[in-house]
């Protein structure tokens, strides 16, 4: 850098310094105290009860930023390219990028199906499109042992992390354990997970009486209970069913059944959350919808018949939902209430 630049940047920093040193000290003099940050898991008044675990695995301040720090570390992954925030990105409710669609992992291998957003996890009896954790604490596995996503093995994980020249601390400080073990290391991602708290959207402050909705989301509101809350059911916008809603008449992808190997759950997939639904697309399992008008429109105009198609879908000889273009627009302007840019943005769980 030039003399004459170095001088002024550093005049630059002497005066951020300074004026950082006097809002302090204006701070200190009305006694306002610094935010403290609340690290414990608490439950929105208005959702149901956890279903998580908490007296095994209670989040302290010193877990949850080790499972921070793990879960922006691609060190789980086989050739240390891949982390879960790869993708999970906050800005996104922790869903991947539009681009993606389905998920990419170590040496650009794609898998199969759409990473799901990531939020309220606390309160989810089943985890993944099919459902095959019943745990969140065992939720990272699949994304670690997958050839799909980190390619790695938990064991030469576990070797990695206690040959790192920090996590072993970290690890005793959050867990007093004398080395890195497989329980710890879910233990803290999950405390990372679980502390993923997503209820500040209009919508929620419109229920608080703290802010209003506009008429055409008041009218789309009204349209959601009448047509879509039988599926995206209470204040987490999921009854967390399985479904078969109308994709293909064969599906490729067995979902369910995969799981249940019964015959009946072929091409049924797990209810999702609509919660942030504003900011993750593309959506379903496949990704193969990249907008929400195109979601609505399958379901007014492309749901396509087959043996496990849910019954909601099916009238008579009528499938899907009938729906006007202005109905669809309503829809559309509601679910952008259940935005929470609160929870997109929240530092707490930014990347340090």
């Amino acid at each position: 850098m030039h003399f004459s630049n170095l001088y002024s940047f550093s005049n630059s920093l002497f005066g951020i310094g300074l004026l950082a040193l006097l809002l302090s000290s204006c701070t200190r003099e009305k006694g306002i105290a610094p935010v403290a940050v609340a690290y414990e898991f608490a439950a929105p008044a208005e959702f149901p009860d956890p279903i998580y675990t908490f007296k095994n695995n209670p989040i302290t301040k010193e877990g949850f930023l080790l499972g921070k720090r793990l879960f922006f570390d691609p060190i789980l992954s086989a050739d240390h390219t891949i982390s879960c925030a790869s993708c999970h990105i906050q800005s996104l409710a922790f869903a991947d990028v539009p681009l993606h669609g389905v998920s990419v992992g170590v040496n650009g291998l794609s898998g199969t199906r759409n990473a799901p957003a990531l939020a309220n996890l606390a309160f989810k009896p089943e985890f993944f499109w099919d459902g095959g954790v019943t745990h969140l604490d065992f939720a990272p596995l699949n994304a670690i042992e997958s050839e799909f996503e980190m390619g790695s093995c938990i064991e030469d994980v576990i070797e990695k992390l206690n040959a790192h020249p920090q996590y072993p601390s970290l690890f005793r400080q959050a867990f007093t354990t004398e080395k890195v073990t497989t329980p710890y290391l879910l233990y803290a991602l999950a405390q990372f997970m679980n502390r993923m708290i997503s209820d500040q959207s209009p919508y929620d402050q419109y229920l608080a009486g703290t802010a209003k909705l506009s008429e055409p989301e008041i009218r789309g509101m009204d349209l959601f209970q009448q047509h879509c809350a039988s599926c995206h059911d209470g204040i987490l916008f999921t009854d967390y069913s399985y479904r078969n809603n109308g994709l293909d008449s064969l599906a490729i992808d067995p979902g369910r059944a995969r799981i249940s190997a019964f015959a009946g759950d072929h091409g049924k997939f797990q209810v999702p959350s609509l919660r942030n639904v504003g900011v993750t697309a593309p959506y379903m399992h496949d990704a193969r919808f990249r907008t929400l008008e195109a979601v609505l429109d399958h379901y007014s105009e492309g749901v396509v018949a087959s043996p496990t198609l849910d019954m909601s879908l099916q009238r008579g000889d009528q499938l899907g939902i009938q729906l006007t273009d202005s109905e669809k627009a309503a829809i559309i302007a509601f679910l952008h209430t259940l935005t929470d840019r609160d929870f997109l943005n929240d530092p707490l769980f930014r990347r340090e």
